[in-house]
C-alpha cells in the first residue's frame, strides 16, 4: 500500500510542477527582484532569495545538480546583503 501511495504522491508532485511552470516562476522572479535591487529596495534580495529555492528545487528534478552549489552561495550571498543593507538603513 506504502508503494501506491508514493507513486500517487509522485504524480501529484509532477502535476503541480508542470501546472506552475516553475521555470517561468523563475523568469518572472529573476526580473522582479533585479528591478527591486536596481530600486535599492532590500526585498528585492528575498525575492532573490526565493528565486534561488526555486532553481534549486528545478535543479533537483531535473538532475542538473550543478546549479545547487552555486544557489547555496547566492542564497548565502542574499543573507549577507540583507543584513548589510538592513544595518545601513537604521543608521
Amino acid at each position: 500500500m506504502t508503494n501506491e501511495k508514493a507513486h500517487w504522491q509522485a504524480c501529484l508532485v509532477s502535476c503541480a510542477l508542470n501546472f506552475f511552470r516553475l521555470d517561468y516562476i523563475s523568469c518572472l522572479l529573476t526580473v522582479i527582484s533585479t528591478v527591486m535591487v536596481g530600486r535599492r529596495m532590500w526585498h528585492g534580495w528575498i525575492v532573490a532569495g526565493i528565486n534561488s529555492v526555486i532553481i534549486c528545487w528545478i535543479a533537483v528534478q531535473t538532475s542538473q545538480t550543478g546549479f545547487i552549489p552555486a544557489n547555496l552561495f547566492c542564497l548565502a550571498l542574499y543573507g549577507y546583503n540583507i543584513v548589510k543593507w538592513r544595518t545601513s538603513v537604521k543608521t
